[in-house]
């Protein structure tokens, strides 16, 4: 999911970057840059202040993957810029002028030299001689006299002239921080900058000699070459952060998808994977108008250096060429008018003027930024290019298989990129007085291991209660809580019948009907009619068909439509949720054909899991004893999860989805969900009152007429947002739908995230589960959390592969005035009722309900409206806001028949 992030420090900028003759520059920039911290970096601009830290459990140590920092004793001088704000340059291009500047055009200013961002931001220990504190300098990246292009001399124009306005806005003592890890500063903007300032300081080095992203760079000395032109190297996330009483760097590994350096025509070619012949790459051979797009969308942006003569280095250009889109025809079909008159193709010109005619002159051209057309096979692919689109989904497999280390090699991988991150060479490091305290190794903190809770099944079950271990239990012997009952169903069969014959559908149907009889499922129709259909007609009318045939046969329509799909069917899927969730009300379940296929019983045992929840059923509770927060009779307690999904980046005209679940029982294990679009890439949900006020009213009517409550009104209200820290939450909660609603719960607002780099290691194996994770339930809400704020790190889930991830919880208002205690054990036990698995997941499952019902709002629109929903697909700024209303009209809503059940299962 694109585009989620925390509260973001707010600051000025810093060196101003313009081109002559109104070019690109750098003034208003988003302030999200490489210094800035991030919500993963505990910074939150509202928060309850920490009374008392947790008790409960079985004390542990564990290593984290922090070292301590020591806090600089001079002056710190913030500069910043103040020029008008005309097109952003890339990071990259703005630490190559800065580095010009200061260690060629004017080292006798910036000695020693200061440190900058690549956006906003450039800080110094010295304070710069500069007029009234501001000063303007003109810096070129390469040197005017050296020869530009074959056979021409650097005349005319000479070589772009870039302003930097550098003006200081700040001095900061650090003595501010000091105060705010006692305890006696606010978290404020002067506690913020100073923040900031540490982290240029640390990452000023590695980002001046390698490719970086944000907060991590990235190295070549471990790569994995993972085809379709694309590389991944190992890189260092680093973040330094406050904690209590000191402050900390926190040190992991991260991965970067890299350009492949070299022809860019091999890069063309590996990109498609249809062999070596470049002819392909020729539209007048017949290469789709699509495909032309599709590698267009891939390359735009790269830089190349262009080598016409074929003479080495002479030859090429000092400075690299960005590609902005491919011509629409090879370069021998491609014409222009020369300036003395007259017209030749770009084939012609590149062999009257170089004396080289084209191995391939029917191929593609590459349009570069000054508008000049260049033949692919004249273009290199500069080295250390990171890729900022989105991995083709056929790579995600080669990404995570290169991310993921188990902890113990995490750890090690982290200690050797010390040897890289080499704070203590670092002139930046010391001439501001840092110093990482790295020698004694990773940081040991204090942690427990909370007891889960125990789980409750159906009265009828060999075993009606089951205490999780390691964050895993099994359903054997065990009924579920609330079985449902299937009336009718139909089988869909999208694959071949030659791939899935009669009998494997008779096996399959045999094996869903074991498994529901197993977990309590009562299955009225044991014969269910089977239809085989094929994918290229209409998806709609052939389940509307099936459920007619049933109707008509048994003399009722099913409440279950099961459909068996072959491989690379999203759009088949998505077909089938619109017919269930949005235009017919009937509960669907998609089965892949290969699964289906000789499954084993447990297959079919999780597949019931899914089935029982969106028939209205329940599959487990949490114990009252375990939970007592959530199970109290005299203060009945709603939960909610909410989260925003945004579109890819560099997708425009796309919307942004919002979500918001919530429980509608006692026991907290039956939720509901509310979908809705907005404007693209904003965190706050418009929506919000509309939907709480939908979801009390929902949860009212549930105790009052199902579970016959004699106070169905709530009493509290536990929000967790993924994520985000809003502002608004309690007022749009208690003093609009509250109010509306007419109800008066107190309320506990929570942020959980997942997007951070903290990692936990057990310092001894017998206190690690069988992957090398720390155990589920571990939490750790000393040491390494935020001075002031109520926050605190929970690893909720057994580990799998790689090294697992906790999830950090920061509490933004609490009215009911809960426990540490209480509101990590709620925490926990939220994560054991997600409906979908026998283990415990790693976020409480509102939060998880609420991401899945995102992902899955392109189910609410018409498949036969052709609308494109795909992540690459995007619109041109002309017709961005008019497409965006588009999608915001064309949403539908969810039928009513699902409003009560969990049909997102």
């Amino acid at each position: 999911m694109a585009g989620r992030g925390g509260p973001r420090g707010r600051g000025r900028g810093a060196p101003a970057l313009r081109g002559r003759g109104g070019g690109p520059s750098i003034g208003s920039v988003p302030s999200s840059g490489p210094g800035i911290p991030n919500q993963g970096d505990h910074i939150a601009t509202v928060g309850v202040k920490r009374s008392a830290f947790g008790s409960s459990g079985r004390a542990i140590e564990v290593f984290t993957n922090h070292y301590e920092v020591s806090i600089p004793q001079g002056m710190i001088y913030h500069y910043d810029a103040i020029s008008p704000s005309e097109h952003t340059l890339p990071a990259r291009l703005n630490m190559e002028l800065i580095v010009k500047l200061q260690e060629r055009d004017h080292p006798e200013i910036f000695t020693p030299r200061g440190v900058y961002d690549g956006r906003k931001n450039m800080f110094s220990v010295k304070r710069f001689p500069f007029e009234n504190d501001t000063r303007t300098f003109d810096v070129t990246l390469s040197d005017p006299n050296v020869q530009d292009s074959p056979g021409r001399a650097a005349v005319g124009r000479g070589p772009k002239i870039y302003k930097i306005k550098l003006t200081k806005v700040a001095e900061i003592n650090p003595e501010v921080l000091s105060r705010f890890l006692e305890g006696s500063q606010s978290h404020d903007n002067t506690v913020l900058t100073a923040i900031t300032a540490l982290n240029v300081v640390v990452r000023m080095e590695p980002t001046k000699n390698y490719p970086f992203n944000v907060r991590s760079f990235f190295t070549p000395r471990e790569q994995k070459d993972i085809g379709g032109g694309l590389v991944l190297w190992r890189g260092y996330f680093q973040s330094v952060r406050p904690a209590i009483g000191k402050m900390l760097i926190n040190i992991d590994i991260s991965t970067g998808t890299m350009y492949k350096e070299g022809p860019l025509l091999n890069i063309c070619l590996e990109f498609f994977n249809r062999g070596n012949d470049p002819n392909i790459l020729a539209p007048a051979r017949g290469l789709p108008e699509r495909e032309r797009l599709r590698l267009q969308r891939f390359i735009s942006g790269v830089r190349v250096m262009t080598n016409a003569a074929n003479q080495g280095q002479q030859g090429r250009t000092r400075t690299p060429r960005v590609v902005k889109k491919l011509s629409s025809a090879g370069a021998n079909s491609l014409s222009f008018t020369m300036r003395e008159g007259g017209t030749m193709t770009v084939a012609q010109y590149f062999a009257r003027t170089y004396n080289r005619p084209l191995q391939h002159p029917a191929i593609l051209c590459v349009e570069v930024g000054n508008g000049a057309l260049i033949p692919i096979e004249l273009c290199t692919v500069v080295p250390g290019q990171i890729m900022r689109k989105q991995v083709p989904p056929e790579k995600t497999k080669d990404v995570l298989e290169f991310a993921t280390k188990k902890p113990a090699d995490r750890l090690a991988s982290i200690r050797n990129g010390l040897g890289v991150l080499s704070y203590g060479q670092s002139e930046y490091v010391r001439q501001f007085g840092l110093h990482v305290k790295d020698t004694g190794g990773p940081l040991s903190v204090n942690a427990r291991v909370l007891n889960p809770p125990t789980l409750k099944y159906g009265q009828n079950s060999k075993q009606p209660t089951i205490v999780p271990r390691d964050g895993a239990w099994n359903m054997i012997d065990k009924k579920f809580f609330q079985p449902a009952t299937i009336k009718a169903w139909v089988v869909v069969v999208y694959e071949r019948q030659n791939r899935f014959r009669d009998e494997n559908a008779k096996d399959m149907i045999a094996g869903l009907l074991e498994a529901c009889a197993a977990v309590g499922i009562v299955v009225q129709d044991k014969q269910p009619l089977v239809f085989w259909e094929n994918a290229q007609g209409t998806i709609a009318d052939h389940l509307r068909k099936a459920g007619l045939a049933c109707n008509q046969k048994k003399g009722v329509f099913p409440n279950l439509i099961v459909a068996v799909l072959p491989e690379q069917a999203t759009d088949i899927y998505t077909a089938i949720k619109h017919f269930g969730d949005v235009s017919t009300g009937v509960a669907t379940q998609c089965l892949k054909s290969q699964k289906c296929t000789r499954a084993k019983q447990q297959y079919y045992a999780n597949v019931c899991l899914k089935i029982n929840v969106k028939l209205g059923g329940i599959n487990t509770i949490p114990d009252a004893r375990s939970v007592s927060i959530l199970t109290d009779p005299h203060n009945p307690t709603i939960v909610m999860g909410a989260d925003v999904i945004h579109p890819a980046a560099h997708s425009e005209g796309r919307p942004s989805f919002t979500s918001l679940v919530a429980n509608v029982d006692s026991d907290t294990a039956k939720y509901i969900a509310d979908c809705r679009v907005q404007t693209s890439r904003q965190e706050m949900i418009d929506d919000l009152e509309d939907m709480a006020t939908h979801m009390i009213d929902m949860y009212i009517n549930y105790r009052r007429n199902v579970e016959k409550k004699p106070n169905p009104q709530p009493k509290r209200i536990i929000f967790y947002r993924d994520g985000v820290s809003e502002g608004q939450f309690r007022q749009v909660l208690e003093h609009e739908a509250c109010a509306k609603m007419k109800v008066d719960p107190k309320i506990t607002v929570i942020v959980v995230g997942k997007r951070h780099h903290v990692r936990f290691f057990p310092k001894r194996p017998d206190e690690a589960d069988r992957s090398g994770n720390c155990r589920a339930g571990t939490v750790i809400d000393r040491d390494i959390v935020h001075p002031l704020e109520m926050d605190f790190y929970l690893q909720s889930h057994g580990g799998l592969l790689g090294t697992s991830r906790p999830a950090h919880y920061n509490v933004l208002y609490d009215d009911n005035r809960l426990t540490a205690d209480g509101i990590q054990q709620l925490s926990f036990a939220l994560c054991h009722v997600y409906a979908r698995s026998t283990r415990s997941v790693s976020i409480p499952a509102p939060v998880y309900y609420a991401d899945i019902v995102c992902s899955r709002a392109k189910n609410h629109y018409d498949p036969g409206a052709n609308l494109d929903l795909t992540e690459t697909g995007t619109a041109d700024d002309a017709h961005a806001s008019e497409q965006l209303e588009v999608f915001k009209n064309n949403f539908k809503p969810l039928h009513r028949n699902m409003q009560f059940l969990m049909y997102f299962s």
